[in-house]
């Protein structure tokens, strides 16, 4: 056992993701093959520090062309206050009717997936994300707090919470207030825990989605290392050709 509270306390937590949501991932790895296999993508979507795990799936080492990030600058932080500071997004992100404005400008299409993380699972940004994707006949998957979204009231104008709109709901298994380690004399726990938490079931994702694909037979153009000897120098242009490929032949821009 570890002598660090954090390491003994997230490695909790990311065993408890293996014990309670293997089925889920697995379901969902299910929907994401079947839809890069037909040629359709994968959305992924999320606001705030709930962007690192879309950044992580692709483009990255390991990524597999078929994953396309959704992400609006002006729903990340680049800056702790003022133009581009976390105050100001975290109202963006709850102002109802914005998402519709962002996501009008890619041509979500039935038969794709998008998948929406985001660990309260209230505000407006993921949720109507979600709703609007729902709408145009894709498979949702939310990756959120499970403790969150059975006990939070919501506080979307529709009453429904992120959950509610899944056709997936993978728990990240984290407690409520995100944060895992107590410190004598303050109520605010420190030590984050859903980020490690998201990027451990987003990697769990996409690596079952690659298994499935080889299954499939599909070709499969992978974001590599260039400390990956075997593989050809120029590959990467395959790689990005296979991308702007699958991207622009499913764009209506």
């Amino acid at each position: 056992m570890s002598q660090l509270e954090y390491i003994t306390k997230i490695l909790d937590v990311i065993e408890k993701i293996d014990r309670e949501q293997t089925e889920n991932i697995q379901a969902a790895a299910d929907l994401c093959a079947a839809a890069i296999h037909s040629g359709k993508l994968v959305h992924l979507f999320g606001s705030g520090h709930s962007v690192l795990p879309i950044q992580d799936v692709f483009p990255r080492y390991g990524g597999v062309v078929g994953w396309h990030p959704l992400m609006d600058p002006r729903l990340m932080w680049n800056n702790v206050i003022g133009p581009g500071g976390a105050r100001e997004l975290l109202w963006i992100e709850r102002q109802e009717g914005y998402i519709a404005n962002f996501l009008q400008s890619y041509n979500l299409q039935e038969g794709e997936v998008l998948i929406v993380f985001s660990h309260g699972g209230l505000n407006a940004a993921p949720i109507e994300a979600a709703m609007y994707a729902r709408e145009r006949g894709l498979k949702v998957i939310a990756i959120t707090s499970g403790d969150n979204y059975k006990s939070a009231v919501p506080n979307h104008s529709s009453g429904l919470k992120l959950g509610d709109v899944a056709d997936i709901l993978i728990d990240n298994c984290c407690p409520l207030e995100d944060a895992l380690v107590s410190i004598p004399g303050y109520h605010q726990k420190v030590g984050a825990s859903s980020t490690v938490a998201v990027i451990t079931i987003a990697q769990s994702i996409a690596s079952e989605t690659a298994l499935r694909l080889q299954k499939m037979g599909h070709e499969m153009f992978i974001f590599v290392s260039p400390n990956v000897t075997e593989v050809p120098k120029d590959y990467m242009h395959e790689v990005y050709a296979d991308y702007r490929r699958a991207v622009f032949q499913n764009s209506n821009m």
